[in-house]
């Protein structure tokens, strides 16, 4: 399925406007720590462990997220990691995720009603489909942060503090005692996975059928995913796998602690291409599972929700014409 370019492009620049605050106010912190030293010199040439250390040391906020897993493909270990490991971030990171949520809430009823009729919408239908389902989206995005709040607040602290805890009490092989966790975070992991299904489905279950009820429309999901489990997971397995490879091919070229000049905006644009990269896969995913949705249910190209035309007015007569 083809991906509009405009959408692409809107989809990054609203990725790139949400990291730019926090971008900039890192940059202040680092610019007022260092002021007009020597050292400034040195820092931009490569890495200053020894700067790095007292940095880190003496700031707080923001400030404490600028460590070394910030360069290249550390940054991706560091994510997964911290979804593994139930880590929150800092408080100015959390408001800026809950603002690029809000706004990528807003446009996934487009983006789905864009897949769904599997042909232009221009953009009066795109951002009237974008507002239909924007409020029906927010209620189901409060059921999902409940939902992962438990799973991160209780079911992790389960899992991992307590019966990782009891598994591993007896034990003298440390093999072992990571084997036991491996298996946790596999555990775990697939709740996310499972989780996170339910809620695409519904999601695309509310914008093809025009459901306004989010509880109907997860049970709907819950349903479609029990009935239709082997090319559900098979769809998720596959574009998973296009995941690990791009995240493999990120590993070979992700750029290091670089110096000033030309190789840092090799690195910057390097960087910039990935996150092009994902959000391209992610658009993927949810073209994907809109289409194998309707094509389980043998109506393709089809949405309950009549596509929006162009008001019919004088004003519009004018500017056909025009």
């Amino acid at each position: 399925m083809r991906h509009a370019p405009a959408l692409i492009a809107g989809v990054f620049l609203i990725t790139l406007l949400a990291a730019l605050p926090l971008a900039i106010t890192m940059r202040g912190m680092i610019e007022a720590h260092l002021g007009r030293s020597l050292r400034s010199d040195a820092v931009a040439d490569g890495v200053d462990n020894d700067w790095w250390q007292e940095f880190t040391s003496q700031t707080s906020g923001l400030g404490t997220t600028f460590t070394p897993s910030v360069i290249g493909f550390a940054t991706t270990l560091d994510s997964v990691s911290s979804v593994l490991d139930g880590r929150r971030p800092q408080v100015q990171v959390v408001g800026a995720i809950a603002i690029y949520l809000v706004v990528w809430t807003f446009l996934s009823g487009g983006i789905l009603d864009r897949y769904a009729r599997q042909r232009r919408t221009r953009a009066h239908g795109f951002f009237a489909a974008s507002g239909v389902f924007f409020w029906r989206f927010l209620r189901l995005g409060a059921i999902a942060g409940l939902v992962y709040l438990f799973l991160f607040t209780y079911m992790h602290e389960w899992l991992f503090e307590k019966l990782y805890t009891w598994l591993t009490r007896d034990l003298a092989v440390e093999r072992t005692a990571f084997l036991w966790r491996f298996a946790l975070y596999l555990l775990f992991g697939s709740m996310l996975i499972k989780t996170t299904l339910i809620f695409d489905y519904a999601r695309i279950r509310m914008v093809v059928e025009d459901r306004r009820s989010a509880i109907g429309s997860l049970l709907a999901a819950l349903g479609f995913i029990v009935r239709k489990r082997g090319p559900v997971f098979g769809l998720y397995a596959l574009n998973a796998l296009v995941l690990v490879v791009l995240i493999g091919v990120w590993a070979l070229v992700a750029p290091g602690a670089g110096g000033a000049g030309l190789s840092m905006w090799v690195g910057f644009v390097l960087s910039q291409l990935y996150v092009l990269a994902r959000l391209l896969l992610k658009l993927q995913f949810m073209a994907s599972q809109t289409a194998l949705f309707q094509a389980s249910l043998a109506h393709a190209a089809y949405t309950a929700v009549p596509e929006a035309t162009w008001p019919e007015s004088p004003a519009a007569e004018t500017i056909r014409s025009a």
